[in-house]
């Protein structure tokens, strides 16, 4: 684990304690279920469901420890952080590709959100970072894994 800090939106926030939530409460609940099951089966020591109930148990217990390092060391993005002009963590921003005009939106957020075919990209991949602290009609040029971008910042919300 990480003592890097997250940044996440409002919304971010609420799902992953929602999910924390959920794991610590059902989840947890089934697993342990599984578990008692398998053991009422007999001989724990050749029993695939035993052992794939501990696993089950092991990946939720992993995932509850992310859940919780990732929200206790989090940033919430404030709306107002993001509403001076310049791309910020929270942003909503709008560029023009200079190879072919075409525009995009994009949302500025932190690596636990990201997911970029729902329009929505980290803070640390290259033209999220390229971009920070930009303002409309600058022109950035990005190094991305498949080769040099060329975009100028359209909007900024």
């Amino acid at each position: 684990m990480t003592d890097k800090t997250t940044y996440l939106t409002r919304e971010g926030r609420a799902k992953l304690e929602a999910e924390l939530e959920h794991l610590q409460t059902v989840e947890r609940k089934h697993v342990a279920e599984r578990i008692a099951a398998a053991k009422e089966l007999g001989d724990i020591s050749e029993s695939g469901e035993y052992e794939d109930a501990k696993k089950a148990q092991a990946l939720l217990e992993g995932r509850i420890r992310e859940l919780k390092s990732l929200l206790s060391r989090a940033q919430t993005i404030d709306d107002e952080q993001t509403g001076n002009g310049e791309v910020r963590v929270g942003s909503s921003v709008t560029v023009r590709f200079e190879e072919d005009g075409e525009e995009e939106t994009w949302m500025i957020v932190g690596s636990a959100e990201a997911n970029p075919r729902q329009g929505r990209i980290s803070n640390e991949s290259p033209i999220g970072a390229a971009i920070l602290g930009k303002r409309p009609r600058q022109k950035v040029t990005v190094q991305t894994p498949s080769g040099v971008m060329k975009l100028t910042i359209v909007r900024v919300r």
